[in-house]
């Protein structure tokens, strides 16, 4: 089967459906649901990532479900493509409209309907904020474990559809493994059920499983049940201090070789940073290429157990020191140098992109070392960080002046041809979007390629549910 493209994704829709789609929604939505004026679309041509999209011409204020079935309605009945959106944290431009038409806002859908303490699950709406979510999940003695860096903003709704993972994604998993069902919305209104409430089932297809990471081109989300678990009961931080960042890598390494599983298990670059940032991150004396920022958690016992074999692990591994969390505030201050690491990174230079790629754990010193070469050759200044016990690194590219973009973005393509070459993934958990559309086939064969495009062009034979993501077509970047 060849790759062809999906049905509505050429021309942007003309006057006449515009004119006919402004109509309708008018009809269905009064002036606190819709927005329609010129700087009050505006933002909405834009989430946190780089991709530069089209204004929309409406915004609609989704509250419930009824408002999503009638904004699918409208894009089915004018012709226009809709774009749903949570809380426009994607590093993808998986929220951006490419093609102008319709944006569904669904943050004010944002109750939690259920915690069921005896089923160990919640329903929840799509725009449910992820940090608000956890702390009442917690105050009911519960544990909803995937914790993106963007979680005191985050919608839910946008983690199924991203399927976001985070630190804890190492020992707990990331969100898919979280989500038993789903209500969904196709474009025209139709709602379906996908899933379950019970601990297994295996009726008909996992359509749940296929909702869930397909950012917003197949489907609209409705109420979301999430499987919840008993919360750890103490943890320990350890940061730990590397001379070289491939010993900090081969750390990794061994400790999943000697199954060791901490809760969390991350790599923070710190080769280009400056003196006093080395400070701020509390790299310490002397010039340490890398840490190793770790936790452990389960009962006390096993906590101090784990914690001085991964320490050990590390030390055989050429760790310059470890410090040990004695208290909260220090583990805090450990934990808000992961946390701010991009944005410490932003003060760094005028420009930063940043992607998102994964790789074998056992390939991390591979893909480091051929990072150099590929910053090296192309004169462009890059940084990892991330996810290390996953294989799954965030790879920043600075930059200064205008006239280095265009080596960037050779480093950029170089750096996704050593991933696959590595037998990585273009994207370990930020999704496809916009900017990473093009470079899908360099993992994904055509006949692969062809077949996720019938699916989508089953669940939406005329491609106006978020076009332009995923598949080749009208990525964009700015800068």
């Amino acid at each position: 089967m060849s790759a062809s493209p999906i049905p509505g994704l050429g021309e942007p829709p003309g006057a006449q459906r515009l004119g006919r789609a402004r109509q309708l929604l008018g009809r269905h939505f009064g002036p606190s649901k819709l927005r329609v004026g010129e700087q009050e679309c505006a933002p909405y041509s834009r989430d946190a990532s780089e991709a530069e999209g089209v204004p929309p011409l409406a915004v609609v204020l989704a509250e419930n479900a009824l408002d999503i079935e009638l904004a699918l309605s409208v894009a089915a009945d004018a012709g226009v493509p809709i774009v749903p959106r949570g809380a426009g944290t994607g590093k993808t431009g998986g929220a951006v409209p490419v093609q102008g038409g319709i944006v569904l806002d669904l943050l004010r859908f944002g109750q939690i309907k259920e915690i069921d303490r005896r089923e160990s699950l919640a329903v929840v709406e799509p725009g449910v904020v992820l940090a608000a979510f956890q702390a009442a999940v917690a105050s009911e003695g519960l544990f909803y474990a995937p914790d993106p860096n963007s979680r005191v903003g985050c919608s839910l709704g946008g983690n199924v559809a991203t399927n976001a993972g985070g630190p804890r994604a190492f020992k707990y998993g990331v969100t898919g493994r979280y989500v038993l069902g789903l209500e969904a919305f196709l474009v025209g209104g139709q709602r379906i059920v996908t899933g379950r409430r019970t601990a297994k089932g295996v009726t008909g297809y996992d359509l749940t499983s296929l909702l869930v990471g397909s950012e917003g081109t197949l489907a609209v989300f409705g109420d979301i049940t999430l499987r919840l678990i008993r919360p750890p009961e103490t943890r320990q931080t350890l940061l730990v201090r590397f001379e070289r960042i491939a010993d900090a890598a081969r750390a990794v390494t061994a400790v999943v070789a000697a199954g060791l599983v901490p809760s969390c298990l991350e790599l923070l670059d710190l080769r280009l940073l400056g003196e006093d940032v080395r400070n701020e991150v509390g790299a310490g004396p002397g010039q340490p290429e890398a840490l190793l920022l770790i936790e452990v958690d389960g009962d006390v016992a096993a906590c101090e157990a784990l914690a001085r074999r991964v320490g050990e692990t590390c030390e055989a591994s050429g760790a310059r020191d470890i410090e040990l969390a004695r208290d909260a505030e220090t583990r805090d201050r450990m934990w808000a140098v992961r946390s701010n690491m991009s944005a410490t990174l932003r003060r760094t230079a005028r420009n930063k992109l940043s992607e998102d790629v994964a790789v074998p754990r056992e390939a991390l010193v591979e893909l480091l070392a051929r990072l150099e070469g590929t910053s090296r050759r192309n004169a462009v200044r890059s940084v990892a960080y991330g996810h290390a016990g996953d294989g799954n690194l965030h790879v920043n590219f600075l930059w200064d002046e205008p006239e280095e973009a265009p080596r960037v973005q050779v480093a950029i393509r170089e750096l996704f041809e050593h991933v696959v070459a590595l037998r990585g993934t273009l994207s370990g958990e930020h999704g496809i979007g916009v900017l990473k559309a093009p470079y899908l086939p360099l993992e994904q064969a055509p006949a692969l390629v062809g077949l996720q495009q019938s699916v989508k062009q089953t669940f939406d034979p005329r491609g106006l549910l978020n076009p332009g993501k995923i598949f080749p077509s009208a990525a964009v970047r700015s800068g």
